[in-house]
């Protein structure tokens, strides 16, 4: 299997800018191999990297997302060389390298360069006959953690691998560096390079938040129709719990003092350098859609509450082994082994504080060279997660949207961008790194929920079966995305393998609190009512 990633180049602990001299030489368009010692540069605006994107070039930030994308037929590599250069490369962070500018302090700059697909595009040779392609697929995904994208190209690849396994004809490996964009630019960006199977000419429809949601500022909105002092006296008290809150969440002593508890999930140091392996499983949106209309809630509140009943179920099973009371694993997860003193587990949730440009407007970028909207502009939000053994499995998606709604009330997202940026601006890049570093390594997971098409979509007319973001180079043994798709969601685990030795236990563990959720929907919500009745 790694002689597959040969060439490709290992990881390092750090990397490290390039230094290249401007050369206006052309490359020829007729897909003729080109000299690999030669930096063809075209004419283009030189920018400077954002406070972001050069922290993501530190020794312990160098992250990489990965997206695997399941495809209903196999790939034609022609179609895809003939596709690029007329949408994704229309995106200037996708043809230009990172240099360092030594005549201004060594500040690193975009380049703009010309782009060789052939340095950019893998079809790896696959040995047949495969005993499993599914195991061949995993360890192909986590030899590529193992490596780096050479800086002296634009830091990107794509991966085609015409393998027919137990969910797709053919499966796609999207490789890029984070500091060419967040992650939900990228995203946009790659559906905005797809079409619609039944209308080939639209680009994917992505549900957007309605205002209807938007916590205190729609209570704000009706309370505006009465008396002018109780608007007055409602924006007065929004104001203070809003400071307030977001003192509380921004605060330096928890971001940089406060340590989740030490369980069986908390990683060693150094995790960040450590391989991934990327374990993704499918279920059913609906019945996540089931619960969320049946309790009134958000498809983000039933994911959160499916992670703290999963990795709480998780945990029990893992601190019940450690017990050495040679029971079998039924009997274990019968009890309740989870220590009695309280658990404090969050998890680092990084936030696009900059409104997207959307599917559409990266579509008119690339196709009638419009402007949009780019970049790293991301903050952080630590998320308690609740861990215990609950006798409804809704209780956990109750607290769930408590937490989730306390938060939609704080600045803390553009709060940690500002300090990271000002540390930045007055201390450098290594200060920054520093800081961001310790307030993420003192969370114990990484969690994210992206919203995906509605309809069925084909990437240059392969129709995709499911779509499966993460990353690697992160600081975390553990990181849990939820990405949908149609009427499916992908859940999808990045794990250090010395932290999570048994990843698809913690799959089982999620896939079946959603099946408990859903069964416990009529009674749970009739218990729910009769307790709140009660409590009046």
């Amino acid at each position: 299997m790694e002689s597959l990633t040969r060439g490709l180049r290992w990881r390092q602990p750090a990397l490290k800018p390039i230094q290249i001299t401007k050369r206006n030489t052309i490359t020829n368009h007729d897909g003729t191999d080109q000299d690999d010692d030669a930096y063809m540069i075209a004419t283009g605006e030189e920018q400077p990297l954002s406070p972001a994107a050069r922290l993501f070039h530190e020794p312990n930030f160098s992250i990489y997302i990965i997206a695997i994308i399941g495809l209903k037929n196999p790939i034609n590599p022609r179609i895809v060389y003939e596709k690029l250069p007329q949408t994704l490369l229309k995106n200037p962070r996708f043809s230009s390298v990172q240099v360092v500018d030594d005549k201004n302090g060594g500040i690193m700059k975009w380049v703009p360069t010309t782009v060789n697909l052939n340095n950019h595009i893998i079809i790896p040779n696959i040995p047949q006959p495969l005993d499993s392609p599914d195991k061949f697929l995993e360890d192909y995904a986590y030899n590529l953690s193992k490596t780096s994208i050479d800086s002296s190209i634009p830091m990107w690849d794509l991966h085609l691998l015409n393998l027919k396994t137990s969910q797709a004809e053919a499966v796609g490996i999207f490789r890029i560096h984070h500091s060419i964009g967040d992650g939900t630019s990228l995203m946009s960006l790659l559906l905005a390079c797809t079409r619609q199977i039944d209308n080939p000419d639209a680009v994917p429809t992505v549900p957007r938040k309605k205002d209807s949601n938007s916590g205190w500022f729609s209570s704000l909105k009706s309370g505006l129709g009465g008396p002018w002092w109780k608007g007055w006296s409602m924006s007065v008290c929004m104001v203070f719990w809003l400071v307030w809150y977001t003192l509380v969440d921004v605060g330096l002593a928890t971001a940089l003092f406060l340590k989740d508890t030490e369980t069986p999930i908390t990683p060693q140091a150094g995790v960040e350098l450590s391989p991934k392996r990327f374990i993704y499983r499918t279920i059913s949106l609906d019945d996540m859609k089931l619960i969320k209309n049946a309790m009134n809630m958000t498809i983000n509140d039933i994911a959160i509450g499916m992670t703290q009943a999963g990795l709480s179920h998780y945990l029990n099973r893992r601190y019940g082994k450690g017990g050495g009371g040679g029971e079998d694993e039924g009997a274990t997860e019968m009890k309740n082994n989870l220590p009695k003193k309280k658990i404090r587990l969050r998890s680092n949730l990084l936030v696009n504080i900059r409104q997207s440009s959307g599917i559409q407007a990266l579509a008119d970028m690339m196709e009638k060279n419009t402007e949009a909207k780019w970049g790293n502009w991301i903050g952080y939000v630590i998320l308690p997660l609740t861990i215990g053994i609950r006798d409804n499995p809704l209780d956990y998606v109750r607290e769930a949207k408590a937490t989730i709604d306390r938060k939609k009330h704080s600045l803390e997202a553009l709060c940690s961008f500002s300090v990271a940026a000002l540390v930045f601006k007055l201390f450098g890049v290594k200060a920054a790194e520093r800081i961001s570093h310790m307030a993420i390594d003192h969370t114990t997971l990484g969690f994210s929920n992206v919203v995906g098409p509605q309809e069925e979509i084909g990437f240059y007319g392969h129709e995709l079966e499911f779509m499966a973001p993460s990353c690697y180079g992160h600081p975390y043994g553990l990181m849990i995305n939820f990405q949908s798709y149609v009427n499916k969601m992908t859940i999808v685990l990045s794990v250090d393998e010395t932290t999570i030795p048994d990843p698809r236990k913690l799959l089982d563990d999620l896939e079946a609190s959603l099946k408990l959720m859903k069964e416990a929907v009529p009674n749970g919500l009739a218990e729910y009512g009769m307790s709140k009745v009660a409590s009046m």
